[in-house]
């Protein structure tokens, strides 16, 4: 049972990084498509993490701060993109 779920976390990880992945084609604005794509990436890697802490749990301490790292640094990136992009607006 615990490698049915191990394997379905990381099935769904593994889609949400292709999901994520097909936004970048849409006719939306670049940072849309950014969004999309690192929403969909940071909660795949999550998912792929749960997975794995499912199938290792020996393991957790570092799986948990992989999770957090990944929330935090791709929350931080998403921030500066969306500061980067109005400072570029407001030169022009």
């Amino acid at each position: 049972m615990i490698n049915f779920l191990s394997y379905t976390c990381i099935g769904i990880g593994i889609f949400f990084w292709f999901w994520g992945t097909s936004h970048l084609v849409s006719n939306r604005s670049v940072l849309f498509k950014l969004h999309g794509l690192s929403v969909a990436d940071t909660l795949g890697s999550m998912m792929i993490i749960v997975g794995l802490l499912l199938k290792i749990p020996n393991e957790w301490p570092l799986l948990v701060l992989g999770i957090i790292s990944l929330a935090i640094w791709n929350t931080m990136l998403g921030y500066v993109l969306a500061h980067c992009s109005t400072e570029e607006a407001n030169d022009e």
